[in-house]
C-alpha cells in the first residue's frame, strides 16, 4: 500500500475542489465483510486542458467504478490508489462500489462481538489514513467536503454517526447532512448500543455503551453529563464561534487504540472509561479530563482542522491545554495541572530527550506514515506546555482573542501554523512568531539550576539556563517553619524571566528555592545544595500539590540522568510518600519507583531490596488508610502492593477472602490484578484461570486470562502465548495488549532468554503482516523492557541497521531501545 506524501497532497489540492461524497455502508453482509458504496462530486480546476490524480480505497474486493457514467477498471487498483486520468477542468462525479473488511486491530471498521452477552458492535477509526477501509476518498485533511451517510444495519441495532440519525424502516439509518469536514473525522458506530440521552441548549447529547456496561453507564451518567455540560458551557464564555454541528454524541467502544477521537458530532472513548471496578478521584478526574479535550477539538481540529499532518500539534497540544484548564476551570476537578505535572509532563520530557525527537512543529512531515509517528509526548504534552507557557508570557486575554480571531479566519476550511501564529500576532504587540521559532522549532529540554549568592542578609538568586528557550518562571522561596519539624512555609514567589539580566536579590537565605514553582514552562530543574538536603527531609512539607509535583519530577529526571542513586529516591519516596495526600503524586510515583526503578534501573541482585522498600511504603499507606477516610489511597496502595509483591501468602490470602482486610472488597479488577502476580510468582495454575474467567466471562475477563495465562511461569505457557502472538495473527489489538503485559516478567528472565533474540525478526514480520496497530502494541508492548543487557541492545541496534521495520514497529523500537540504553547508564552510574 502507498502512503500520501505531502508533495502528492499538495498537488491534489491544488487540481481539485471536492464537494459532496453520499456514502452507503451495508452492514449485514456476515462477520468478515460490509459493503461499501461512495458517490464522490468535485471539481476539476482549469488550470490544464486535462489532469491526472488518484482516489485511494483498501477493498477486499472492489467491485465497480464509474466515472461520470463510464466504468473504469476495477483491476486497474494499484494496492491503494485508483488512477482517475484524462480530467478535463469541471465537474466530475465518481461512483466506486466495494467489499470492505471488517478490522480486528482498532483500524478502519472494527468489529466486535461482546463475549458477556454474544452481542456485536461495530465502529469506525478512520483517523489518520484508515478512511481507505471504509470507503473511497480523496484522503487528505484539506479536502474538506460535506458527507451524507446512509447506513443498513440489523435489525435491533442503532446507528449513531456525526449527525442526527434517523431509523427510516427495514434496518435503513440516514444520518444529516455534515457541514464540511475531513474524510478522517467521518463516524459511523452501530449496535444495539445502551443509550443515555439528554438535551443541553437546545441539542440533543447522548451517552452510549455495550448493553453489558449499561448498569456501569447508569451510574456515572449524571456524573458524564454533569462534566459536558459544563465543559459545552465553559468553552462558549471562551469562544466566539459557537459550537459547530448539530448534536454531541459521546460513545464508549470496545477494543479502542487511542484514549478517545474526535469525530464531530460523535466523539468514540475506549470504554475502559465506562468503570465496572472502583476507581480514584484521579481517574475520574482524567475522564472529565478526555471529555474537555475531545470537545476543544470541535473547535480547534474540526471546525479548524490542520492543511497538512506536520500540524498535528495544532489539534493535539490546543485540545491537551483546554482540556487540563478547562477542567480545572468548570469542573470538581480543579487539580488537573498537578495530574498533567506528574503523568503527561514525565511523557513529554521523555520523549524529548530520545533520538526520535522532534520539534512541537516539524517542518518535514514527508508522508502520511511519518506523520502517524508524531502522535506522542512531544505534540500533546510538550505542545501544551509550550502553550501554557505562551498563556502565562502573552496573558491569557490576548491568547484568547488571538484564537477566537483565527476561528473566524478559517472556520470550516483549513489552516496551517503560520496562521495560527498570525492570528496571535494580530492580538498582541509581542513578538509570537520569534516565540513560536524558540519553543515550537527546536527540540530538546532546557535545564534550569539556581544559584544562592552573598551574605546571609543579602543573598540574590541566579538561575542558569542549559538551553536556548525563553522561559518566564515562579520560583518559590520556602522557609521551615519554625511551630512544625519538616513543614515548610512559602515566603515568596518570584516571577523571573530566564535568561536573567542580573541576580535577583532575595534577603535572607532560603531553605529551599524550587524554580519553575507552579510548573508553567518545560524543563528540567535542579537545586541548590541547601535545598536538596531541605527536600531529603521536608519534601512532604511543601504545602502546594503542584509544587511538589515539580519536585518529584526533578527527582525523577535526576534519577533518570544518573545523578541521584536510585535507592536515594527509593529511601526519599519511603519517607514522604506516606504522608501524600495528592492521589495522582502517590500513584505517580509508585508508577515510576515500580516500573523503572525496581524494574530497570536496579540490578537484579538489588531488585528484592527494592521490592521490600516499595511493599513496606504500600503497607504504610495501607494503614493510615485504615479510617476509611481516604479510599482513593487505599485503592492505589492496595494496587500497587499487589503488583510488587515478592512473596505470594498476603495477596493469595487476599483472593481466597475476597477482600482486604478492613476493606475494599475485591471487584473484578482487583481479583484480575492478583491472579496476575499470583501467576508471576508461580503460585496460581490454569485450573484457577479457568474459574476466574467463568465467573468474569467479560472482555475485560478475557483479557485478564490471556495476560495471566501468559505469565505463568512454564515452558508450554510461554510457547503457547509467543505462538498467539506472533503466528496465529488472530488476536485482537487488545488480546494481544494483555498477552505481550503478561510475557515478560523479571522473575522469569532465564525462562524467557531465548525469546529475546527471536522477538526482533518476529516483530518485524508480524508488523509487516498485520499493520500500524499492531506494530504499535509489539513494540510498545512485547518488547523485552525487561532485558537490560548489552546484548539485548545489540540485536536491536542490529535489527534497526539490517531490517526494514514498519515504520511505526521502527519508531518503537528506537524509543525502546534509547530506554534499555539509558537503563544501562543508571545502572552503571548507581555502581559506580
Amino acid at each position: 500500500m502507498s502512503v500520501l506524501t505531502r508533495d502528492e497532497a499538495q498537488t491534489r489540492s491544488r487540481l481539485l475542489d471536492v464537494h459532496h461524497y453520499a456514502i452507503d455502508l451495508d452492514l449485514t453482509r456476515g462477520d468478515e465483510t460490509f459493503d461499501s458504496r461512495t458517490v464522490i462530486r468535485f471539481t476539476v480546476r482549469g488550470e490544464t486542458d486535462t489532469a491526472d490524480t488518484f482516489v485511494e480505497v483498501k477493498p477486499a474486493e472492489l467491485r465497480t467504478v464509474t466515472l461520470d457514467g463510464h466504468p473504469l477498471d476495477p483491476a486497474a487498483l494499484d494496492g491503494n490508489r485508483l488512477a482517475l486520468e484524462n480530467l478535463a477542468p469541471g465537474e466530475h462525479e465518481l461512483r466506486v462500489e466495494a467489499a470492505m473488511r471488517y478490522s480486528r486491530t482498532g483500524e478502519g471498521m472494527h468489529r466486535f462481538t461482546d463475549p458477556s452477552d454474544g452481542e456485536t458492535y461495530v465502529y469506525t477509526q478512520l483517523f489518520l489514513d484508515d478512511v481507505q477501509r471504509v470507503y473511497a476518498a480523496f484522503d487528505q485533511p484539506d479536502l474538506k467536503a460535506v458527507f451524507d451517510l446512509a447506513v443498513t444495519a440489523p435489525e435491533g441495532w442503532t446507528v449513531l454517526a456525526n449527525g442526527v440519525t434517523e431509523h427510516t424502516g427495514d434496518g435503513r439509518w440516514k444520518a444529516a447532512t455534515t457541514p464540511l469536514i475531513s474524510t478522517y473525522l467521518v463516524a459511523v458506530a452501530a449496535g444495539p448500543w445502551h443509550s443515555v440521552r439528554t438535551e443541553h441548549r437546545g441539542l440533543p447529547f447522548g451517552l452510549h455503551c455495550r448493553r453489558s456496561l449499561a448498569p456501569h453507564l447508569d451510574a456515572d451518567a449524571d456524573e458524564l453529563l454533569d462534566v459536558t455540560r459544563a465543559c459545552f458551557d465553559r468553552y462558549h464564555e471562551k469562544f466566539t464561534e459557537p459550537y459547530p454541528f448539530d448534536s454531541y454524541d459521546q460513545a464508549f467502544v470496545p477494543e479502542f487504540n487511542a484514549g478517545a477521537m474526535e469525530n464531530p458530532g460523535l466523539v468514540t472513548f475506549r470504554d475502559e472509561f465506562v468503570f465496572r471496578s472502583a476507581v480514584t478521584e484521579t481517574q475520574r478526574q482524567t475522564r472529565a479530563m478526555v471529555v474537555a479535550h475531545e470537545m476543544a477539538h470541535m473547535w480547534f481540529g474540526d471546525l479548524v482542522t490542520l492543511r497538512w499532518w506536520d500540524d498535528i500539534w495544532l489539534n493535539e497540544s490546543f485540545a491537551e491545554y483546554m482540556g487540563y484548564q478547562t477542567t480545572a476551570e468548570a469542573t470538581r476537578f480543579t487539580d488537573t495541572w498537578t495530574d498533567f505535572g506528574v503523568t503527561r509532563k514525565a511523557w513529554g520530557y521523555d520523549a524529548d530527550q530520545r533520538p526520535s525527537t522532534h520539534p512541537v512543529a516539524p517542518e518535514d512531515v514527508r508522508d502520511t506514515a511519518s506523520a502517524l509517528l508524531n502522535f506522542d509526548g512531544i505534540s500533546y504534552a510538550k505542545g501544551a506546555s509550550a502553550l501554557r507557557q505562551l498563556v502565562a508570557w502573552l496573558g491569557e486575554k490576548d491568547f484568547l482573542a488571538g484564537i477566537n480571531l483565527h476561528f473566524e479566519r478559517h472556520k470550516f476550511a483549513n489552516a496551517s501554523l503560520a496562521d495560527f501564529i498570525d492570528s496571535l500576532a494580530a492580538a498582541t504587540d509581542r513578538d509570537v512568531h520569534a516565540w513560536a521559532d524558540a519553543w515550537l522549532r527546536t527540540t530538546g529540554v532546557d535545564a534550569l539550576t539556581p544559584a544562592v549568592t552573598g551574605d546571609n542578609g543579602s543573598r540574590a538568586l541566579t538561575v542558569h539556563r542549559a538551553g536556548e528557550r525563553p522561559h518566564r518562571i515562579a520560583v518559590g522561596l520556602y522557609d521551615q517553619d519554625p511551630g512544625e519539624e519538616g513543614r515548610l512555609t512559602p515566603r515568596e514567589r518570584l516571577d523571573i524571566d530566564v535568561p536573567q539580566t542580573a541576580p535577583r536579590p532575595i534577603g535572607k537565605l532560603p531553605a529551599l528555592v524550587v524554580l519553575n514553582d507552579g510548573d508553567l514552562s518545560y524543563a528540567k530543574i535542579r537545586f541548590d545544595a541547601d535545598s536538596f538536603r531541605t527536600l531529603r527531609a521536608s519534601l512532604s512539607g511543601l504545602p502546594d500539590p503542584l509544587t511538589r509535583a515539580v519536585v518529584w519530577n526533578a527527582l525523577r529526571d535526576a534519577v533518570r540522568d544518573g545523578e541521584l542513586p536510585a535507592a536515594a529516591y527509593l529511601d526519599i519516596a519511603r519517607t514522604h510518600l506516606p504522608h501524600e495526600t495528592d492521589l495522582a503524586l502517590v500513584d505517580g510515583v509508585l508508577a515510576f519507583a515500580a516500573g523503572q526503578v525496581a524494574d530497570r534501573y536496579v540490578t537484579p541482585e538489588q531488585r528484592p531490596a527494592a521490592l521490600n522498600t516499595l511493599a513496606e511504603l504500600c503497607r504504610d499507606l495501607i494503614r493510615r488508610t485504615e479510617d476509611g477516610d481516604h479510599p482513593g489511597l487505599r485503592l492505589i496502595a492496595v494496587r500497587h502492593r499487589i503488583s510488587t509483591a515478592a512473596h505470594p501468602d498476603t495477596i493469595a490470602a487476599w483472593l481466597a477472602d475476597g477482600t482486604v482486610p478492613g476493606g475494599p472488597e475485591l471487584d473484578p479488577e482487583l481479583r484480575w490484578r492478583i491472579l496476575t502476580r499470583l501467576a508471576v510468582l508461580g503460585a496460581t495454575d490454569e485450573a484457577a484461570i479457568a474459574a476466574e474467567l467463568a465467573n468474569d466471562p467479560s472482555a475485560t475477563g478475557q483479557e485478564g486470562a490471556a495476560r495471566c495465562r501468559a505469565a505463568l511461569p512454564d515452558a508450554g505457557a510461554k510457547a503457547r502465548a509467543w505462538e498467539a502472538m506472533f503466528a496465529a495473527d488472530d488476536l485482537s489489538n487488545y488480546l494481544f495488549t494483555a498477552t505481550a503485559q503478561g510475557f515478560w516478567q523479571p522473575e522469569q528472565a532465564d525462562l524467557v532468554r531465548d525469546y529475546v533474540p527471536r522477538y526482533y525478526t518476529e516483530a518485524v514480520a508480524l508488523a509487516a503482516r498485520r499493520g500500524p496497530a499492531i506494530a504499535d502494541a509489539a513494540g510498545r508492548w512485547a518488547f523485552p523492557a525487561h532485558a537490560v543487557d548489552a546484548d539485548t541492545l545489540r540485536l536491536g541496534r542490529e535489527c534497526l541497521a539490517g531490517a526494514d521495520p514498519l515504520p511505526a514497529l521502527r519508531r518503537k523500537l528506537t524509543d525502546q531501545l534509547d530506554d534499555l540504553a539509558r537503563a544501562l547508564r543508571v545502572r552503571e552510574a548507581n555502581t559506580d
